[in-house]
């Protein structure tokens, strides 16, 4: 295949918050589609999606929905991802997946194409997408750790409700509205839809994001953990996470402490990796209150750096504060950019 060919693409989850997204992103990027299918549960099939001013019919997602389709993009749950995306392969797709299912297979590459491209050259069919906060992460940490190298991150993250989906949106708005009245706040989705306790994310901040493990971590911070080492080829990386959720709708924040190999390191030099890494951007003048927020981050595709500051004790920490938009580079545009990559290399086949 070369670029110039055209692609039957399917979307998986097509009406939900980041399938949405990587429909309009397929439209904006002008990606190469010769028949787009669009795909979802049996109760959202039948409704119409505007695509290049034509209307498209969501179809219900079956085995056989994937009958001629070169790249599935899945985005629909990760019950769905392991019931459909083998049969997906199994037909002669290539895979890319948004959930947990398969991010921690060892078959299966997680990849985010500023950082670990080549990963990509190995898989069999299915390519994870890591977790949204991962993603900034590791871009902004990736030039840090090819010039210094790296052996500890420390990172607090700040989450938008989107992370949770359009329901938990919704909740967000009810409940802000509900507090501004006096009324008593209705909490029925977070932290987490089916754990026991739901409390209101309104004026509020919920330090859990996924249910508890045995080892007090909750799932996303575990998540975290070992995607980084996994993305960054490092096992024995120190990483420690704490995900925080809070009442904004779009960009998840975090702040992340690393220590780098080398000793001396200023943070101009920091800055100047920052500036020249691809998809980057580095907004940092404390004097003149320049730095990223989560509402200057939203709609745009890029990592945002600033913040960044030399620990006051420890000569090789670095402090950074980085921002993203979760449904952009967090999830729909880091789905598009690695179906971009597998075909510009034309890695497609397995």
């Amino acid at each position: 295949m070369t670029q110039e060919t055209k692609y039957n693409v399917a979307v998986v989850g097509a009406t939900g918050a980041v399938g949405q997204k990587i429909i309009e992103l397929l439209q904006d990027k002008s990606f190469p589609i010769n028949n787009l299918k669009l795909l979802s549960s049996k109760r959202s099939a039948g409704s119409t999606v505007t695509v290049n001013g034509k209307e498209i019919i969501v179809e219900e997602a079956t085995p056989e929905s994937f009958e001629g389709v070169d790249i599935a993009l899945f985005s629909a749950g990760g019950s769905v991802s392991k019931r459909l995306a083998p049969e997906a392969v199994k037909r002669g797709a290539v895979v890319v997946d948004n959930t947990s299912a398969y991010r921690m297979d060892q078959d299966v590459p997680l990849v985010v194409p500023e950082v670990n491209p080549e990963d990509l050259k190995k898989h069999q069919g299915i390519i994870a997408n890591p977790n949204c906060s991962t993603i900034q992460m590791v871009a902004a940490l990736q030039p840090i750790k090819e010039k210094y190298g790296l052996n500890k991150i420390i990172v607090s993250t700040y989450q938008a409700v989107s992370g949770a989906g359009n329901e938990a949106i919704d909740e967000l708005k009810t409940q802000s509205q509900q507090q501004l009245n006096g009324e008593a706040l209705e909490a029925n989705l977070l932290p987490v839809k089916g754990d026991e306790k739901h409390f209101p994310i309104a004026f509020n901040a919920l330090p859990q994001i996924d249910v508890f493990q045995e080892n007090g971590y909750t799932f996303e911070e575990m998540k975290m953990i070992n995607e980084t080492k996994k993305i960054l080829h490092d096992d024995a990386l120190h990483v420690a996470a704490t995900c925080v959720r809070l009442p904004f709708v779009t960009s998840h924040a975090e702040s992340v402490y690393v220590e780098i190999d080398e000793a001396g390191v200023q943070v101009k030099d920091i800055w100047n990796l920052l500036e020249s890494a691809d998809g980057i951007i580095l907004e940092d003048n404390p004097t003149s209150q320049i730095y990223p927020t989560p509402l200057s981050a939203e709609g745009k595709e890029e990592v945002f750096v600033g913040r960044v500051r030399k620990d006051l004790d420890e000569d090789k920490g670095f402090h950074l504060w980085v921002v993203s938009d979760n449904l952009l580079k967090g999830a729909a545009w880091n789905t598009v950019q690695i179906a971009q990559t597998l075909i510009k290399n034309q890695w497609l086949k397995k």
